[in-house]
């Protein structure tokens, strides 16, 4: 991607090389490196458990994994591609992305993103009525969970201990048990 521009738009966004991948926040473009297995791991174990909770209660939520875009405020500046989210108002999505802010957002962290996962993205999902946003984090073997709609104090949670989901309340998961999955 050259960089020739201060700003860019959702127009940038969409014309990025095929195969190339970065997320664009507040104007600027943030390269997203290929994920570790323990990475990939979560993240398939994590989408799969929401979407077969969904299924299993008859829900109409989607459970959806990145790459798929997130445009979380219909803005110009603001594209990103959670690692795993959870969209209840169908009406938000189409065939290429999510327009507007998902109920629940989970971002697993990676050396190169831990900056904008703990800080740039904390921010700008509160501000877009992100309802729950979960930052895993297997360098740290933890969890840190915001609940926006009740405060936005996060819990911490290790990777051995559940997880009360906020948008389901009879639905807990442990990290730890998911990376024993073979």
């Amino acid at each position: 991607m050259p960089l020739l521009k201060d700003y860019y738009t959702a127009e940038d966004y969409w014309n990025l090389s095929e195969g190339e991948r970065a997320e664009l926040i507040d104007g600027k473009f943030y390269n997203m490196a290929p994920p570790s297995l323990t990475h990939q791991t979560l993240s398939i174990e994590l989408a799969s458990t929401f979407r077969n909770y969904i299924k299993s209660k008859g829900g109409s939520c989607r459970a959806l994994t990145a790459p798929f875009a997130v445009n979380l405020d219909a803005n110009d500046k603001n594209w990103v591609e959670p690692d795993v989210m959870v969209v209840c108002n169908r009406d938000k999505l189409t065939e290429r992305s999510c327009i507007g802010a998902p109920d629940l957002i989970i971002e697993i962290v990676s050396p190169s993103s831990r900056k904008i996962d703990y800080i740039k993205k904390n921010a700008l999902y509160l501000d877009a009525g992100v309802k729950e946003y979960w930052i895993v984090d297997p360098m740290r073997k933890s969890t840190l969970v915001y609940c926006y709609d009740e405060d936005a104090t996060p819990i911490f949670y290790p990777f051995d201990t559940p997880i009360a989901v906020g948008i389901y309340p009879d639905l807990s998961i442990t990290i730890a048990d998911l990376l024993q999955t073979p």
